[in-house]
Formats: C-alpha cells, sequence, structure tokens
C-alpha cells in the first residue's frame, strides 16, 4: 500500500497558495518558515515531483504544485468536514472569532444577548482576520465568526453591511488622472485590496501598494502618515487621524457575514444571526433609502 500523504504538509501547502508565500503561511500557520519549507520538501519526496520552482527573488507553484493544491483542498475539505461531524460539542464554552472592522461596537452588544440566553456557558473572542476565522470555523476550532464578504465565494448567513469609504491623512491630496496612485492596504489575501486596485486602475490610475500590514491599525497608521489612500469599511465614524477622500467613485458596501461550525447548535447560531443583524440594520436601512 503507497505511502500515504500528509495532511498537515498538504494544509500548509495550501497555506502558501492562500497567504501569496513561504513567510506569510508561515506567521498564519505560528510555525517557522524553515518548518513550512520542509513541509514542501517532504511532499516533493514523497511524490518524486517538484512543486515549487524559483521565480526571481520569489518563488512559485510549477504545474504539478498547481494540481495538487487542487486535490489538497478536496482532502483536506473531506476531512474538516469528518471531523465536525464527530467533535463532540462543548455547552460550557462558546468561542466567537470576528475581524477588527466588524467588532467596533458589535462584541459587547452580542456579548450581551448570549450571555442572557446561555448563563452558564464561558464565552471566548478572538480577532482575526476573515480567512483565517473562516477556516478555523471549518476546520471546527472556532464556534461562530463574523466575517466580511468578497474573499472568494459567500459563505455562512449574510447579517450586515459595512459602508466602504476611501480614507487617507488630512493633508492628502489625490494626483491628477492619469498618473500614479499610492495605496496602503491589508496584506493578501484581501478582497478589499483586489476591488480598490481594480477600481484605481479602472478609472486610468497606476496604483502602487505603497504600505501594507496584516492589522487595521496597521493600515490606519499607514494612512494617517500619508503614504498613501485606503478602500476601509466603516460602521461608525471615521478614525482619528484620517479623512475620507471625495472625488473618487463610490465603492459601495461590503457584506458582513456569520459562519457557524457544522453541529454547532441551531439555537445558538439563530441567537447570534439575530444579535449580529440588529446591530447592523440601521446601517442597512440607511443604505437601502440611498438607493431608494
Amino acid at each position: 500500500m503507497p505511502e500515504p500523504l500528509d495532511l498537515t504538509h498538504l494544509r500548509t501547502l495550501v497555506t502558501i497558495a492562500d497567504t501569496g508565500g513561504f513567510r506569510r503561511a508561515a506567521d498564519a500557520l505560528h510555525l517557522s518558515q524553515p518548518t513550512v519549507s520542509q513541509h514542501v520538501r517532504l511532499l516533493e519526496r514523497r511524490l518524486k515531483l517538484p512543486l515549487v520552482e524559483k521565480d526571481g527573488r520569489g518563488s512559485r507553484f510549477t504545474a504539478d504544485g498547481e494540481r495538487l493544491v487542487v486535490e489538497a483542498r478536496k482532502l483536506l475539505a473531506a476531512h474538516d468536514s469528518v471531523l465536525a461531524r464527530f467533535a463532540p460539542a462543548d455547552p460550557r464554552r462558546i468561542t466567537i472569532g470576528s475581524t477588527e472592522h466588524a467588532a467596533d461596537g458589535l462584541l459587547p452588544q452580542l456579548l450581551g444577548v448570549l450571555r442572557a440566553a446561555y448563563p452558564d456557558v464561558y464565552l471566548h473572542f478572538r480577532i482575526e482576520r476573515s480567512t483565517a476565522l473562516t477556516d478555523a470555523v471549518l476546520k471546527g476550532t472556532l464556534d461562530l465568526a463574523v466575517v466580511l464578504g468578497g474573499n472568494g465565494d459567500p459563505v455562512g448567513t449574510e447579517v450586515g453591511a459595512l459602508e466602504l469609504r476611501w480614507v487617507a491623512g488630512p493633508h492628502w491630496q489625490p494626483p491628477a488622472v492619469p498618473g500614479p496612485i499610492s495605496l496602503v492596504a491589508f496584506e493578501e489575501p484581501c478582497g478589499l485590496r483586489r476591488r480598490a486596485v481594480h477600481r484605481l486602475t479602472e478609472i486610468g490610475f497606476e496604483v502602487s501598494v505603497t504600505a501594507e500590514s496584516g492589522s487595521l491599525d496597521g493600515v490606519l497608521a499607514a494612512a494617517r502618515a500619508g503614504l498613501g489612500i485606503a478602500l476601509l469599511p466603516f460602521h461608525t465614524a471615521i478614525p482619528d487621524g484620517v479623512a475620507e477622500v471625495r472625488g473618487l467613485p463610490a465603492m459601495g458596501s461590503v457584506d458582513v457575514r456569520l459562519v457557524a461550525r457544522r453541529g454547532l447548535g441551531s439555537g445558538i447560531e439563530a441567537t447570534a444571526v439575530a444579535a449580529i443583524a440588529a446591530h447592523y440594520r440601521p446601517t442597512s436601512d440607511r443604505q437601502l433609502r440611498g438607493v431608494a
């Protein structure tokens, strides 16, 4: 019988594809970069095929590497689905994740609703990016996650929306079109970043990402420093130190979604959906009136 593939190594390979590199994969998986490289080498040795090749100063997947990423996603999805179905539920603890954007004002309200409905349950929160939170729910290590849409196929239940605004330092001025423009953004993978680059390019700008960060605080700090413009979602007032940039195309909104672990009690999920939808309803109502 052939030696089986190591699921940990396959998950590392998929994370490299999702995050865009070995260093970012190491950060996402809380591993060292040499360990990530070793996982890839062990897969190459097992399959007797090169999966990654040099590309200038960086690297890229070979054709076999790209094919393996596709198959690895299927294997890991099936594996995680089995674990989720058989994982014992712990009614004494609910672990909830949220993006930084969605957490603003939401978590205290959600905490109050869940504590009132489940007074004997310990609630644990985690702040992370949407892609990492969704992956954690699918693996069964997170019960609920409030994430932003726009990162691939929609997941979970839509519970609200956040308005997208262009912001920059108070003294930043938009350059003339056509011409170069500086963008500050989240590290890839990021749907907002891709959306901003596409729209700015579409209207004639040559976009250069001059600063990137894995956190909202980092993106805002770069914008405050005048390093460029950022496209960000807001539910409340724009933070101090940045101002909305007028004169650029309106970008609409991004949906907020609740993703629930398979096997989580339907009552818990329904309670969370109702609480989060109530939190975002005023914003959604204003947007609907603006469209009408």
